[in-house]
């Protein structure tokens, strides 16, 4: 029997409800529709991400469980921990967002990366707007590291991240979460559990706890610096 996707209206900014996505494969919603700021937003704010390939028409994402880290709850490995005691790894937030998704993109294979030009183009406009943020990692004056994503209230809905250098991505998590709970920040999304995740300490949560949070959490405010260029420190 073949499955009924639904197409996004091109004028319309309604998407159906996350409850609706296919369970396999796992929390695919719609298709169609466009990049625009505004449908982007109006997605990440219901739970809704866009994920597609080369040649793919946009499909839209809403998988359940959810993956996220509880903020107050991370915790670095001691062996992140001893390595930055002694590497000492710069990190800053919106430094250098385009080289960001750029390496995001760049440091995976042709088919193993959803981040096309489109895609790019796309997020390199809410992040002109404030809505999608970088946090970079440098070593001495190269930047090694990092990660970008959405910021919607008091959930940051993570995208993607890179690591040239040991550790790099695990910092620029652990020093971003660190900042973020500072600033009033509750929950970061991840989308979809994989190995790497996991042993990063993210936690699977049901699709109905996942929408509530993200419900309250979007109208709660953050710290209005939170998002401000700024060298990060723990």
């Amino acid at each position: 029997m073949a499955l009924y996707l639904p197409e996004l209206s091109p004028t319309s900014l309604q998407f159906p409800h996350p409850t609706q996505a296919l369970t396999e494969p796992n929390g695919l919603l719609a298709f169609g529709g466009d990049l625009s700021p505004e449908r982007l937003i109006a997605a990440y704010r219901q739970g809704i991400f866009p994920w597609f390939s080369l040649g793919e028409p946009i499909l839209w994402w809403s998988p359940a469980p959810r993956t996220v880290f509880i903020c107050e709850q991370y915790a670095p490995s001691r062996s992140t921990r001893r390595f930055q005691n002694k590497h000492n790894y710069r990190v800053t937030i919106n430094y250098a967002f385009d080289q960001v998704i750029d390496l995001c993109a760049d440091t995976r294979g042709i088919e193993e990366t959803w981040i096309s030009a489109e895609m790019k183009t796309a997020y390199k406009q809410l992040h002109q707007l404030g809505h999608a943020h970088s946090v970079e990692v440098w070593k001495d004056e190269q930047l090694v590291g990092g990660m970008y994503g959405i910021g919607i209230g008091q959930l940051f809905c993570g995208e993607s991240m890179f690591s040239l250098a040991d550790n790099a991505s695990k910092i620029a998590l652990w020093y971003f979460n660190q900042h973020f709970v500072r600033c009033g920040g509750q929950l970061l999304d991840c989308q979809v559990m994989n190995p790497h995740l996991a042993s990063l300490g993210a936690v699977k949560i049901d699709q109905a706890a996942f929408l509530d949070a993200i419900a309250q959490l979007q109208a709660m405010p953050l710290a209005d610096h939170c998002f401000k260029k700024q060298v990060l420190s723990l």
